[in-house]
């Protein structure tokens, strides 16, 4: 893991041009201290995946796995880049990653007339393919409750297709003319509940009875992707 991680890292570097972690800092806008705790958890952060394919065009997937072209933008090729990076793409095996535009529904969404909720699109986003999955809902976070780690006014990725209860996993939640929730559940086998928690201590846990699981949970929350 932790030579993956290095592997990542000295991709960045090089399709960057930055020689040391200040350098790297001032091109992700980020704290220097930034980097050290992705190298302590041996994980580039998701944020800087966006930050670099907006910035600078560079493919995501070419950074984690050094497959694909390395530029999704063909116009920013070469602009920052060192020369050692612009590989052939005849040197690789598998067909170019591509971005994509998804649309992005705000939390209240809308009522249909059983009062059950509905996504309403409210702007479009630019998504790196590897953040892609068949049935993925976006939603742009407007409240407070699962704040540090999903801050107003940043996008979370919903799966659909996940509805099966993780203990401690992060669900988006749809309850009758109350709207999208977003929380931690957990399954408490003694009483026979889910415990729906948010990560502000200032919103209070909600219990959800068994059984009731599969006309709430909308999907598992797969990643977020926010300002640092």
């Amino acid at each position: 893991m932790n030579e993956h991680f290095n592997d990542m890292l000295d991709r960045i570097m090089k399709a960057t041009g930055a020689k040391t972690q200040v350098e790297l800092a001032k091109v992700l806008d980020i704290r220097q201290s930034s980097i050290s705790d992705a190298k302590r958890r041996k994980s580039v952060p998701a944020e800087w995946l966006l930050k670099l394919y907006r910035s600078r065009g560079l493919n995501p997937d070419w950074i984690v796995d050094g497959q694909g072209e390395v530029y999704l933008k063909p116009d920013m090729e070469g602009a920052f880049a060192l020369p050692e990076v612009n590989e052939p793409q005849a040197a690789y095996q598998r067909s170019p990653a591509r971005g994509r535009v998804v649309n992005v529904s705000s939390m209240a969404g809308k009522m249909n007339g059983d009062g059950q909720w509905r996504p309403e699109f409210i702007e479009q986003l630019s998504l790196a393919e590897i953040y892609h999955a068949p049935n993925l809902l976006v939603v742009k976070v407007d409240g407070s409750a699962m704040e540090p780690i999903m801050r107003r006014g940043s996008y979370v990725g919903i799966d659909t297709d996940q509805k099966r209860v993780l203990s401690g996993e992060i669900y988006a939640l749809t309850f009758p003319e109350e709207g999208l929730a977003l929380r931690r559940v957990f399954w408490d086998a003694d009483a026979g509940v889910f415990r729906l928690r948010a990560e502000n201590p200032a919103h209070p846990e909600r219990l959800l009875p068994a059984g009731q699981e599969k006309a709430v949970i909308l999907g598992r929350c797969i990643w977020v992707i926010q300002s640092l």
